[in-house]
């Protein structure tokens, strides 16, 4: 079977990826042929894309799509053709295309309740905030946190979710725009920084004290800044590289800097198992469909524009989830 997908042969820009026509296997023991409805557009795309993130080449893009079954191949157990699913990673990096052939261990099936569109921009970037909020650090009624890029994907439905839960929910944006979509999202203290100073503020809105716990998701131009929010014995959390990669940290320093807990924290290590990965799923669609985290999706693309798409995320010019439409 033939289908359309991107494919890339280098990193480097957008048009680096190549939208071709390739070849479907059939589904083989413990995979399922899988039609793509809707497809999550992340940050992480454009760092496999620019190298940032090492993938073997050539290779397809993204790891973030729902889609319903077409063919099950041997050995897959309760799951059928004509059920709709999600994903989120769990084998080759082949989102960006129509058709593929897709581990079935790695599927979540999706409740009657929550829409397709709404699962493909959720997936990845809830269950990150999932595991953020729940496990990484776990936040309590009247914690401050910290939440960079909080107009974003992830930071909206973190701004949401903590705000639920009863924390003071601080967030950096990069401009008054982005502050008034944050501050819609719970984000009570929205800061609009493009220099990377903000810990200032931070410690003014919290008393001194400074964050209970800052979510980096920027990298090298926000690490210091984020080290000198964190309260005593409080903790910083890097889940993203946005600018880089953050530098390297002198521990015996940071006895002076209030003993932070620090953490390099990704979605593999907290989906280890199938049973893992459902449960965390499980706990995001009840919280969608609580009403506690809407799912704000601002931009969708038809799928052979994803290269414009990126460019927008990339230039800042997206706000919430996007999505690519086959």
């Amino acid at each position: 079977m033939k289908t359309k997908a991107f494919r890339m042969y280098k990193v480097g820009g957008p048009s680096v990826l190549k939208w071709e026509t390739v070849e479907v296997l059939e589904p083989g023991r413990g995979q399922v042929l899988l039609r793509h409805t809707v497809i999550g557009l992340n940050l992480a795309d454009t760092y496999r894309r620019r190298g940032i993130y090492k993938v073997p080449l050539p290779n397809g893009m993204g790891n973030e799509a729902v889609g319903v079954i077409e063919a099950v191949g041997p050995g897959v157990r309760g799951l059928k053709v004509g059920d709709r699913v999600g994903y989120v990673g769990g084998g080759a990096l082949d989102a960006y295309s129509e058709r593929r052939v897709a581990n079935a261990a790695a599927l979540i099936p999706l409740p009657d309740g929550i829409k397709d569109r709404t699962a493909a921009a959720a997936l990845l970037k809830g269950i990150t905030a999932q595991y953020l909020l729940r496990d990484a650090y776990r936040v309590r009624k009247g914690d401050a946190i910290l939440v960079h890029a909080a107009a974003g994907g992830v930071g909206s439905i973190m701004c949401q979710w903590a705000n639920s839960i009863g924390a003071t929910v601080i967030g950096v944006v990069s401009s008054q725009d982005k502050a008034k979509f944050a501050k819609r999202n719970g984000c009570h203290y929205p800061i609009v920084s493009r220099t990377a100073k903000f810990a200032k503020q931070v410690r003014e809105i919290t008393g001194g004290e400074g964050a209970n716990v800052v979510y980096d998701s920027v990298g090298k131009l926000t690490w210091n800044e984020s080290l000198a929010s964190v309260r005593r014995r409080g903790t910083l959390i890097s889940f993203g590289s946005a600018s880089g990669e953050p530098p390297k940290v002198d521990i015996a320093a940071t006895g002076a800097m209030g003993s932070p807990f620090m953490a390099r924290c990704a979605l593999v290590n907290y989906t280890t198992s199938r049973a893992e990965l459902l449960s965390r799923a499980r706990d995001l669609f009840r919280t969608i469909e609580s009403g506690a985290v809407k799912i704000r999706v601002n931009q969708r693309y038809a799928l052979k524009d994803a290269r414009k798409a990126q460019r927008d995320m990339e230039a800042r010019r997206t706000t919430g989830s996007t999505v690519l439409i086959p």
